[in-house]
């Protein structure tokens, strides 16, 4: 296993490689303010980084990531359009202990912000990356967290339902509990119904939501209840999204099979992608493409993402990332720009470069 010098250098040797590729360095502090990530992912983002406070500064995060930061710092000061790399440690708490998921490990990352062409900024960073991995024989997959999205906005339900959806795609037992409810499947719990029914009456207002908001809940429950369920044949056509698995070049055709209308914008981005990374020449045969994929990163993807991974399954991805434009647009203050990125273990290359 690389030790911390050996990592540390080849994360040196991946920041000239990006610099290459016409990159402008950025440092981001290792003490992160904690209020940025919290408003993107709530309270769920306590389980994966290391929290502190600082008396003066508030609640502060060791940086779990380069990306939020980096963001930051272009939507804030930024011209367009830009190129960025970076190098260092990142933290992570990790739920299993083990040596191959550290929770203190270097990242080299390399990050696009540009109008002009989304699809072939995509190609860019992933043909920078394969390159850059190309004597580790690593296994590639790509994927579209747009695809998911736009199934779930084609709905034909309530709002609050496909927004309630939307927001639990990166949660994928949520997920399917919130889907096999709104299609009947599973009955509604016994609480929610006597609320429902009425049989609330006399029961104290308590708690810290005035009057009015417990009003406005359970008026939207009212509503949620009377919906008619979500017809079995669109809850079968997004399961088999979920689940669909191919090489890339066989994807679009695949996911036209599926006749699910609000996908087609979807796909001819994606065919325009695909033949964007075939001119960079990366083989769309042994390339695979998965649809799910992305929905256990985090969750700031929101169209291509990518991952590069050795035979081992017990080790983590050595490489992955993917489009954020959604983060620009919350941490743009009402700019926005199409952004995408990748990152690559160092410790983790340099350990499969010595078994090579």
């Amino acid at each position: 296993m690389a030790d911390k010098a050996q990592s540390r250098a080849q994360a040196g040797r991946l920041l000239e490689q990006f610099l290459a590729a016409g990159a402008v360095e950025v440092t981001p502090d290792i003490l992160q303010p904690a209020e940025a990530l919290l408003d993107l992912y709530g309270e769920d983002i306590r389980a994966r980084a290391y929290v502190t406070a600082d008396p003066l500064r508030g609640e502060m995060m060791l940086r779990p990531d380069f990306t939020v930061p980096v963001v930051q710092e272009h939507m804030a000061n930024g011209a367009e359009p830009a190129r960025y790399a970076y190098a260092g440690e990142v933290f992570r708490r990790q739920d299993h202990r083990g040596p191959a998921r550290s929770n203190e490990y270097f990242q080299a990352g390399f990050e696009i912000f540009d109008r002009a062409d989304p699809e072939a900024a995509d190609a860019e960073v992933f043909a920078l990356f394969s390159g850059l991995l190309s004597k580790l024989k690593l296994s590639a997959t790509i994927g579209d967290m747009g695809l998911l999205r736009a199934a779930v906005d084609g709905l034909d339900t309530l709002p609050e339902r496909k927004a309630a959806l939307a927001r639990h795609i990166w949660r994928p037992k949520r997920f399917q509990h919130l889907l096999a409810r709104y299609s009947g499947q599973i009955e509604v719990p016994k609480a929610r119904a006597d609320l429902l029914t009425g049989q609330r009456s006399g029961a104290p207002w308590i708690g810290l939501r005035s009057r009015e908001e417990m009003e406005a809940r359970i008026a939207a429950l009212e509503a949620d209840a009377k919906a008619p369920p979500l017809a079995s044949d669109a809850v079968a056509a997004l399961n088999a999204l979920a689940e669909l698995r191919c090489p890339a070049v066989a994807a679009p055709a695949a996911l036209r099979t599926l006749a699910i209308p609000a996908l087609e914008p979807a796909i001819v981005r994606l065919e325009r992608r695909l033949s964007a990374l075939a001119a960079k020449g990366i083989d769309l045969a042994t390339l695979q493409f998965d649809a799910s994929h992305g929905r256990s990163t985090m969750e700031y993807y929101d169209g291509f993402v990518f991952t590069f991974t050795a035979a081992n399954p017990d080790l983590p991805p050595v490489a992955s990332g993917g489009r954020y434009d959604a983060l620009t647009r919350q941490l743009g203050q009402g700019r926005e720009i199409p952004a995408v990125g990748g990152v690559i273990r160092a410790g983790l290359m340099a350990d499969l470069e010595g078994k090579a």
